[in-house]
């Protein structure tokens, strides 16, 4: 053989050896994506965190027949420019969703009865959504409501209140919230409230106050879900040692991963595995990524040293020089991007040490500025239930992480509140109205 025919064959052999990888690789990711379709056709995968109903409401006025959601969004900016929504029914479909908790979240700088009054909006939002697309969705109000709507082919809409503040310090007027449909509360958003500590607020009760060990019991006996999501890690031992019923964490992360304060540390996570809970896997990048986290926090110094009203930065009072300025550092910091990888090492560390029947999924989908590579929006689960496969996940364990985790969660509420039932309701507001004469 001369030495040009003994490269020809070497490279055809070689070609061969690419294509037959190729092909085992092709018939590999044919057989997850089988074993994820026979997963979800059994166990619903429940999604505990979506904030499209703000979104529609800030681009659309809350009208919900602006936007059609039976349509492809991915390309679709919004009214004002905004990018593209994360969530429409066709990726629903794809994503092979089958119960979404809506967040039915309002900012923190809104308190008292307003508060109150933009959140009862925002449940009737979700319900006239769900109402609109009665083909695809139905309101869900307990665990065997998802199974049952999941079985029959549709998506369960269920809704989660995302700030305590949002009940203007009334446990009557959290009693409505659930009567009116809210199976979940997040007991802080990004502020504190009068009894409670958040996350990204600076200490002010170190936990819950006894009203908010008030608050926290009547959702014991109500049946709504205490979501642990957004709190300081002393509101969340106080929480975890108050409640009766298993807890969630709507969408947090693993802070031994990125030391972010709304990530769950390994220590609340312990307490989480004794107490049944369940932590739903966040998706936002700041998150799940320490290099996303860093750049964002180096950019958002960058920006202020350009501008910072009233008085300070280089640039005060002169906007197209200060954007300039950003521009350049932007060329010059490319942003690092969050991977689908990322999420999975959060879930395989939450599972590792809480334990494989204590963690799900909670996206933040339309919530968050972006998603992930590989996880920009909610057609991409799949893609992340194959990865979890390949790490050598269990159809069981895939199961329990989609849905079952969380459907057992809700099952134990519901339980512990008919065990409650008989007895008085709270009736303590933490300022309670004046007697009348």
């Amino acid at each position: 053989m001369t030495l040009n025919s003994w490269r020809a064959a070497a490279g055809i052999s070689a070609l061969a050896v690419l294509v037959c990888i190729s092909g085992v690789a092709a018939a590999a990711d044919k057989d997850l994506a089988a074993r994820v379709d026979r997963v979800l056709a059994d166990t619903p995968l429940i999604d505990g965190h979506n904030d499209l109903p703000w979104e529609i409401r800030d681009r659309y006025a809350g009208a919900v027949g602006a936007v059609d959601l039976k349509s492809d969004l991915s390309r679709l900016a919004g009214p004002k420019g905004e990018a593209p929504l994360m969530t429409d029914i066709p990726r629903l479909r794809a994503g092979r969703v089958g119960g979404q908790f809506w967040s039915v979240w309002v900012p923190s700088n809104l308190n008292g009865f307003e508060a109150v009054q933009t959140t009862l909006e925002q449940i009737d939002l979700v319900r006239r959504m769900t109402a609109r697309y009665g083909t695809d969705l139905e309101m869900a109000y307990s665990a065997a409501d998802v199974r049952r709507i999941h079985h029959s082919g549709k998506i369960a809409s269920l809704i989660g209140i995302e700030g305590g503040h949002q009940i203007n310090n009334s446990l009557a007027v959290l009693r409505q919230m659930y009567d009116a449909g809210a199976r979940y509360m997040t007991l802080t958003h990004s502020s504190n409230t009068l009894w409670a500590d958040s996350a990204t607020d600076a200490p002010a009760h170190h936990g819950l106050t006894p009203f908010g060990v008030e608050v926290v019991h009547e959702m014991n006996r109500i049946g709504m879900l205490v979501d642990l999501s957004h709190v300081a890690p002393e509101t969340m031992t106080a929480a975890l040692a108050a409640t009766a019923a298993p807890v969630i964490y709507s969408h947090s992360s693993a802070r031994a991963l990125v030391d972010h304060p709304r990530n769950v540390p390994d220590d609340i996570l312990h307490l989480v595995a004794a107490n049944g809970g369940v932590v739903m896997v966040n998706f936002f990048p700041a998150y799940i990524s320490n290099d996303w986290d860093q750049w964002d926090a180096d950019r958002t110094a960058e920006k202020a040293r350009y501008s910072t009203p009233p008085f300070g930065g280089l640039y005060i009072g002169q906007p197209e020089r200060a954007a300039a300025a950003l521009a350049a550092w932007d060329l010059a910091h490319p942003k690092p991007w969050g991977t689908l990888a990322q999420v999975a090492d959060h879930i395989e560390h939450i599972r590792n040490v809480a334990g494989i029947d204590h963690v799900g999924l909670g996206s933040d989908f339309d919530g968050i500025p972006e998603g992930p590579a590989g996880l920009e929006g909610v057609d991409k689960y799949p893609a992340l239930l194959e990865e979890l496969m390949r790490r050598g996940w269990t159809d069981a364990d895939i199961a329990k992480l989609a849905g079952g985790n969380v459907l057992r969660v809700m099952a134990a509420t519901e339980a512990v509140a008919a065990k409650l039932r008989g007895t008085r309701p709270a009736s303590e507001a933490i300022n309670p109205p004046a007697a009348r004469p």
